[in-house]
């Protein structure tokens, strides 16, 4: 079904989860929360999808990809371990873990939309305009969240500061 090798379903519905969780976290929070246990669960879920894709991917892109998410997981979740000048490690952790579900959507849009329906597929051509303004859309969802992130960080911070005498 949907031309998936039987690596390729563990791979899909190890991630799968991840997706539900972040969206779940970004609109409660504003932000993934590593330590929670959606934050926990959708580390969990991302790993399995960062490692797996190394299996499943034709891709070097894929590679690059899984390799970038690994690298952003780590920071995103071990920046908090250690000590950071004021708030610098929440701006850093809130960045690193909302470009892990940026980068988990994009080759999830595309495989959708290039495999869905079954047999005939809404893109067969990587430059098909509904693929490209998918992707668009990502990156713009990406850009707009994250300032909006940065901007509720600060207001956190403003308003939790000691008044200047």
């Amino acid at each position: 079904m949907f031309g998936i090798s039987p690596i390729g379903w563990i791979h899909m519905l190890g991630s799968l989860p991840a997706i539900p969780l972040a969206l779940y976290m970004f609109a409660r929070h504003g932000r993934i929360v590593p330590r929670s246990t959606p934050g926990i669960c959708y580390l969990v879920s991302m790993l399995i999808g960062a490692l797996t894709v190394f299996l499943v991917a034709h891709q070097p892109v894929s590679d690059a990809i899984g390799g970038a998410v690994i690298l952003l997981l780590f920071v995103g979740y071990g920046i908090g371990r250690f000590p950071a000048p004021g708030r610098l490690a929440k701006y850093i952790e809130t960045i690193s873990l909302s470009l892990t579900a940026f980068l988990l959507m994009v080759p999830t849009v595309s495989e959708v939309l290039r495999r869905v329906p079954d047999g005939h597929p809404f893109v067969t051509d990587p430059k098909s305009p509904l693929l490209l303004g998918s992707l668009a859309a990502l990156f713009v969802a990406l850009i707009v969240g994250v300032a909006a992130q940065i901007i509720y960080l600060r207001g956190q911070g403003k308003a939790t500061a000691p008044d200047a005498i």
